[in-house]
């Protein structure tokens, strides 16, 4: 059965790529995600769909959390919420536990939130699918190829390698 949950964290292009990159991901929404709150405002972020006995959301959380600055407060927050969106009360149990279990990884202490789902914008067709549509683009390739690398060094299993093989 396929779920979803949405990552919110640096520049959309560069979630989307990095989720598009995964096997088990079978669509990667880009936009913006709305929250509760003082979190009510739109901040850039995807949604995706995925099947977790492909890939388990612990190694999507951490993925997430390895390929965004998730644990730099800084001053465009508001437009790049460090969050993961959940749909329900079990996601949320859960990412919750992940992330405690995952601060062990991280030195500094991880910022990222965890927020329930409220709306959600789809960026508009001309930037969608950014990077696999424009991968030699210099922001492409300074923001986005690191982000890819890191997947095929550290989460090598759950890299769809078809589609990284130009790095």
């Amino acid at each position: 059965m396929i779920q979803k949950i949405a990552f919110g964290g640096g520049c959309h292009w560069c979630t989307e790529a990095v989720f598009q990159s995964l096997v088990g991901v079978k669509d990667v929404a880009q936009g913006w995600v709305q929250s509760i709150g003082e979190n009510n405002t739109f901040s850039e972020a995807v949604i995706v769909s995925f099947d977790p006995n492909v890939i388990p959301l612990k190694v999507l959380v951490e993925i997430h959390l390895h390929t965004h600055k998730s644990t730099v407060q800084h001053s465009m927050r508001k437009k790049y919420r460090s969050a993961i969106y959940y749909y329900n009360q079990s996601q949320q149990e859960a990412v919750s536990e992940m992330l405690s279990e995952l601060q062990a990884n991280f030195e500094d202490r991880i910022i990222t939130q965890v927020l329930p789902f409220m709306a959600f914008k789809a960026s508009r067709s001309a930037i969608t699918n950014y990077y696999y549509s424009n991968p030699q683009k210099p922001f492409c390739e300074q923001f986005i190829n690191p982000k890819l690398k890191l997947l095929l060094c550290e989460f090598s299993q759950f890299a769809a390698k078809d589609k990284l093989k130009h790095l």
